[in-house]
């Protein structure tokens, strides 16, 4: 090999992993050089890294000038050579056609073994990551493997390597793919190729996904994306990976944000831009909006088509018709192109093709269409599958086609089987975020099974309500492991909330201090999202015969919300019964209303409540209130209405009442052992009442710790709270809508979050949080709640009393000491509340904090 040919191919080499420098040697070469092979392959060096870069247009420039100099030098290798790149760059253009064309006469007249090998293997990229070819793709791969080894080019090895990879993963060979990738990542390790290395990881992340495991694919994305973003901007590919795992877990705004920011980017492929335009219309989707899904899934299916790349277009027509159905759009015309698009999936080996299917059922069900029951059971086939997401549709559409049958068995046999393959999912993940976010793909199982429900029995109605209700609260607990990064992430964030509110109280630009948060929580978020699942745990099944056993004189109220309409189904006295409600929508609006009535007694003001207590009682109880006992009652409410002021019913006013997110958690509760660790009674800075209660609680308990003024910091609460057998935080709260597991309470060195108290090891056996709206939770994917008590519930803590509205800080004080002195008399958290309340009748401010705080568990 000459001397200029060796300097051409490192040259060519550096375009793929340093391009800066590659780009700056290119010009030197052109500005210095007459030789028309020399310039040839720094023409062509250059449109690699513009290509790489998404500017294709001036890439296209550059590479057929190259093209035209390697002509002209006589050189047919060196042409081969370029049109092979020229190829890859009109197909990544949307000009498949033409591009197929360059990469087949680059083919022919190749004459140098290892010069064929790397056409091949270019051929194959395009192939496999661009047309989805993936058969013929590995045909030319493998062809060109041994050329390529023979040459002794390590790095063109790795990249074949790699490529098979990726090919044998498309046609569901995923060991082989692993092996493959493996190989290929160790290469360009050792070779010092930095960029196709990181190509690799998050090869290896792909790889994960497709073996369902979750969490470690989000791990290898995230570090491939720091890596990325060291080198240059981070590639369209790996963000469509990363979007496409969120949409997995249920993170569909984190999905939207990344998908949104690649197609700002003002240089993108054409092949990317149509990718991301489909995955975002999904996202769309999957979030309601109908109307944007439908106009980027056209956008996408108008680009797939200029591109001729069928397999894309066809999913891309698949989320037109998808958006159209649930827009109202019917007919047979609708259904029969359903179909069509379904049938070609098939003839893809798609795994898009149960979908498809399934959205074909839909449309032909809602149109009346007789044949609907067949098109759904050509989705059912999918039961079988490797994917537990797959499995999950296969399922659906059999209990969809159930239910037009009007067999109650069958859906409901499917409907188990379906949840089962979503909880095989929900499993694999540690992080209570992901747990709860990923429910949503089992809700319309769930809504199904109990629409049919209520038609069987007032059982079967309680079964399946538990069934998918407070599961991710069930799951064992993942403790995250002592990792300096998230500490140091957590105290970063302690420290930039101080700094934003001194920034805000003195009128400073904040922009700088808000960015950096979001980029702090975005990094803590990420660590959760990659611990997994605890081996072998199993979910707490739900067992009504053991409930009936354990509740005693207690009476069990769950509330089950079908179709919008309220159900209250009691157990008590042995026996299991259901009475049907109102409308779920109004129930919400007179909770809201009783909260608003109660944030104004929390001022001192009488509280405007009038008829909504007996409002509210008949709305959310109706003739169940008369069939209860006498004796206690625990209350399981859905998801949207944990945060209702029981104690204001007329019906509930003089009996121990409690609420638990559902009845598998409170028979699990009852197995804790209790802690028995010292009491725990912490102060946090400005409160009005001064944390008055603290030093009377103190006084009271000796051998209790007390953490305040100054030392009531996030490490010396969490070191305190450790086994505690009861504790009591009195602080400030913020409840975090948008992110709930960053909700707040404001200890000595800035704020103690949800995520904090997931470090504990045993959580207090129970806790009093007199901050205002501690208890208030956000609902999220199915069912599922996150918050402070929620993730205490979780941690193992039997019994909270939290308040569901905001409350004054010095009626919250003494009410506060009410609780504790029963709590030191009655091991019963409901009795301890009913005679906390008793003794504030009389004091206006002191009943609207009774009202406002509930007690969870037991």
């Amino acid at each position: 090999m000459s001397p200029s040919t060796a300097d051409g191919e490192e040259l060519l080499r550096l375009a793929l992993s340093v391009p800066e420098h590659a780009e700056l040697r290119a010009a030197s070469l052109i500005s210095t050089s007459r030789d028309p092979s020399v310039l040839s392959v720094a023409h062509q060096a250059r449109g690699l890294v513009l290509r790489d870069r998404g500017e294709l247009g001036p890439a296209l420039v550059e590479l057929r000038s190259a093209l035209r100099l390697s002509r002209r030098s006589g050189e047919q290798d060196r042409e081969a050579d370029v049109r092979a790149s020229l190829g890859a760059a009109l197909t990544m253009s949307g000009r498949t056609q033409a591009g197929l064309a360059q990469l087949e006469l680059a083919v022919r007249i190749a004459t140098d073994r290892t010069t064929l090998a790397k056409v091949l293997m270019r051929r194959g990229y395009v192939q496999t990551l661009i047309l989805d070819r993936h058969a013929a793709a590995f045909a030319d791969l493998e062809r060109a493997l041994p050329g390529i080894r023979a040459a002794r080019d390590r790095v063109w090895e790795a990249r074949t390597l790699n490529l098979m990879g990726v090919a044998k993963l498309a046609l569901g060979k995923v060991s082989a793919a692993a092996e493959l990738v493996r190989d290929a990542e160790e290469i360009f390790a050792s070779e010092g190729q930095q960029l196709e290395a990181v190509q690799t990881q998050q090869m290896r992340g792909l790889i994960a996904y497709c073996r369902g495991d979750l969490p470690t694919a989000l791990a290898l994305y995230n570090s491939a994306a720091d890596r990325f973003a060291a080198l240059g901007p981070t590639p369209p590919l790996l963000a469509l990976d990363q979007a496409d795992a969120m949409l997995t877990a249920g993170l569909m705004a984190d999905a939207r944000d990344i998908l949104a920011d690649q197609l700002s980017r003002p240089a993108l492929q054409p092949i990317r831009r149509a990718e991301l335009l489909l995955a975002l219309a999904s996202t769309e989707f999957a979030t309601g909006r109908t109307e944007t899904s439908l106009h980027y899934a056209r956008d996408a299916r108008d680009l797939f088509r200029r591109q001729r790349r069928e397999e894309w277009m066809l999913r891309a027509e698949l989320a037109v018709l998808r958006a159209r159905g649930r827009h109202g759009d019917r007919g047979r015309q609708l259904v029969a192109a359903a179909s069509e698009v379904a049938r070609r999936l098939e003839a893809h080996r798609s795994d898009e093709a149960p979908a498809a299917w399934l959205i074909a059922g839909r449309l032909a069900a809602a149109s009346g269409d007789p044949g609907a029951c067949d098109v759904l059971a050509r989705a059912g086939r999918a039961t079988r599958h490797s994917s537990n997401m797959v499995r999950a549709t296969g399922w659906l559409a059999r209990a969809i086609e159930g239910d037009l049958r009007d067999d109650t068995r069958a859906v409901l046999h499917a409907c188990r089987r379906g949840l089962d393959a979503v909880d095989e999912q929900r499993r694999t993940f540690g992080s209570a975020e992901l747990r709860a976010s990923s429910t949503v793909h089992g809700d319309e199982l769930a809504r199904l099974a109990t629409r049919r429900a209520s038609r069987v029995s007032s059982r079967s109605l309680l079964w399946w309500s538990e069934r998918w209700r407070a599961n991710a609260l069930i799951q064992p607990p993942v403790r995250p492991p002592e990792d300096l990064e998230l500490v140091a992430a957590l105290a970063a964030l302690r420290d930039n909330g101080r700094r934003l509110a001194e920034a805000r109280l003195s009128h400073a630009p904040t922009a700088g201090l808000e960015a950096a948060r979001t980029k702090l929580e975005q990094s803590v978020r990420q660590f959760h999202h990659q611990l997994p699942g605890l081996p072998g745990a199993e979910d707490g099944a739900f067992d009504l015969d053991r409930l009936i056993e354990k509740l005693g004189d207690r009476a069990f109220v769950e509330l089950v919300n079908v179709d919008n309409r309220l159900h209250a189904v009691v157990v008590a006295n042995r026996t299991v019964r259901r009475y049907p409600l109102g409308d779920a929508d109004s129930a919400l609006a007179l909770v809201e209303s009783a909260r608003f009535g109660l944030r104004h007694a929390a001022r001192g003001r009488p509280a405007p409540l009038g008829t909504l207590p007996d409002r509210l009682q008949a709305a959310l109880l109706g003739d169940a209130a008369r069939a209860m006992p006498d004796g206690p009652v625990i209350i399981s409410p859905t998801s949207r209405l944990h945060a209702v002021p029981w104690s204001i019913f007329p019906a509930l006013r003089d009996v121990p009442v409690s609420t638990v997110p559902s009845a598998a958690l409170w028979l699990r509760a009852e197995r804790v052992q209790p802690r028995t660790g010292p009491p725990v009674f912490i102060a946090g800075p400005a409160m009005e009442s001064g944390g008055a209660e603290v030093t009377t609680l103190a006084a009271r308990r000796p051998g209790a710790r007390v953490l305040r003024d100054g030392t009531a910091t996030v490490d010396g609460c969490l070191s305190a709270l450790e086994n505690a057998s009861v504790a009591h935080i009195a602080a400030h709260g913020h409840f975090r809508i948008d992110s709930p597991l960053f909700s707040t309470l404001e200890v000595d060195d800035g704020a103690l979050t949800v995520h904090d108290f997931g470090r504990l090891d045993h959580a207090p056996h129970r806790l009093v949080l007199s901050a205002c709206e501690s208890g208030v939770m956000a609902p999220v994917g199915s069912g599922e709640l996150l918050g402070f008590a929620a993730a205490l519930l979780s941690l193992g803590t039997v019994g909270v009393v939290s308040s569901v509205v905001v409350v004054n800080d010095r009626a919250a004080a003494d009410f506060s000491l009410q609780i504790h002195r029963w709590l030191g008399e009655i091991d019963d958290l409901p009795e301890v509340m009913l005679r906390a309340r008793i003794a504030a009748r009389g004091d206006l401010a002191l009943e609207a904090a009774g009202a406002a705080f509930i007690a969870m568990g037991r």
